[in-house]
């Protein structure tokens, strides 16, 4: 496994101490923590999402041990002929399964080289136990740890929101079920290593696993530049001159979610430019909030709340990052801004030849869950009567147009798969 360090001359969020680290000790992966760990972790929780949307979580009790062994399990799910990975695509509306290199496109154009599969049920059936022996035990086990992690988190949030403690619980009860009421996803990536194009070498050995990382003329590669047209080269060369402008807003007052594919169309790197593809297009998560592991920083970029730059995260090791999601920006009334992020090919050149493994749990309420702004006091004073009475008019015209989080998820997920 390698582990990719940054050069220290590379500015990041982290290095520059703007990302806050929270340390979940003694809270580790039990269901019932103590109350006052969970009200420490809340008022910290509350203050680096409300300013940043994103925080790294240290001392959290899931093993880094388990996430190697499972990033090592995608590895050998990569190198399985093609036609037995078939077996196990993802087939809408489902998102279960996997997702080859350029099938999701979050700006709807730009192919992402990315491998992933995701697993939204532990059902053996549809998991690839028979090929890959030991999989379904080790990512139950590890499955079950995020599921634990996010229970104290969703305790954390609605205490910083002043709601009973259990309020996100009761709406999350179905993560991983596998019955089909709750879109939570455990998704395992790998970025495989880019390189200039060259007719005598189309593959890199990364530990036990081939990967097919540039355009090749022979059969062993992946052509990942989509058919040139008219309408696709002008899409192109409008895109190489956007500037870093300023995102809007994730959800406009009536709950509605934007489409951040066509309101962020943000600058690439010239990495991006020269190859034609990136690792992952800027975008909003869905749910909940989301919880990443990886080993490395490998690119991944945000924007801050009200910062209209991109800047490099950086790489804790060990840590865990988490960030907002468009639902909970919906239900805190964008007290808790989503984050934008994306993973750009990064410019230097002995960190984008090497592979990156990360891994996401997107935390998901249940499908039939209603999502609309939350009846909660501001930060900055408590609810007046005349706010009040503003508030409810306000929460009765977004009535005709509230959403379940099945059905925003659906809608979403259409516009980030290419067919």
């Amino acid at each position: 496994m390698l582990t990719n360090k940054l050069p220290e001359e590379v500015d990041t969020l982290l290095s520059k101490g703007q990302i806050p680290i929270i340390d979940l000790a003694h809270c580790g992966t039990e269901e019932c923590p103590k109350k006052s760990v969970v009200n420490r972790v809340a008022s910290q929780l509350q203050k680096a999402l409300c300013e940043k949307g994103i925080a790294f979580l240290v001392n959290h009790g899931i093993s880094e041990e388990k996430l190697k062994t499972a990033w090592l399990h995608l590895d050998d799910f990569c190198k399985l002929p093609n036609d037995t990975k078939e077996l196990y695509m993802r087939k809408a509306p489902d998102n279960h399964g996997y997702i080859k290199p350029s099938q999701e496109r979050f700006d709807g154009t730009t192919p992402e080289l990315r491998h992933a599969f995701n697993i939204c049920t532990l059902n053996a059936a549809i998991l690839p136990e028979q090929p890959l022996p030991g999989f379904k035990e080790h990512i139950a086990e590890l499955a079950n740890d995020f599921k634990h992690l996010s229970a104290l988190l969703l305790q954390a949030i609605a205490i910083g929101l002043d709601l009973q403690s259990n309020y996100f619980l009761e709406n999350h009860s179905h993560m991983l079920s596998g019955n089909h009421d709750n879109e939570t996803t455990l998704r395992l990536l790998y970025y495989p290593p880019v390189i200039k194009e060259d007719d005598n070498k189309c593959e890199m050995t990364k530990g036990r696993c081939k990967y097919s990382q540039q355009r090749c003329n022979g059969n062993g590669g992946i052509d990942l530049v989509p058919p040139r047209d008219v309408k696709t080269e002008k899409s192109r060369k409008n895109s190489d001159t956007d500037t870093d402008d300023e995102t809007d807003d994730t959800d406009d007052n009536n709950g509605n979610i934007s489409d951040h594919s066509k309101s962020s169309r943000s600058s690439r790197s010239s990495s991006e430019k020269e190859f034609n593809v990136t690792r992952c297009g800027a975008h909003c998560d869905y749910g909940t909030f989301t919880l990443l592991s990886q080993d490395s920083e490998g690119g991944l970029e945000a924007k801050l709340p009200g910062s209209t730059k991109w800047k490099r995260v950086g790489h804790l090791p060990g840590a865990i990052l988490i960030n907002t999601g468009e639902i909970l920006s919906i239900w805190s009334q964008k007290r808790y801004p989503a984050l934008l992020h994306r993973v750009i090919i990064p410019e230097q050149e002995n960190v984008r030849v090497r592979g990156r493994h990360s891994m996401a749990f997107f935390c998901h309420p249940d499908n039939c869950t209603s999502i609309q702004p939350l009846d909660i006091p501001t930060i900055e004073a408590p609810i007046c009567d005349k706010t009040k009475k503003l508030k409810r008019r306000s929460f009765k015209a977004a009535k005709d147009k509230v959403f379940t989080a099945y059905q925003l998820l659906q809608e979403k997920f259409r516009q980030t798969y290419v067919s």
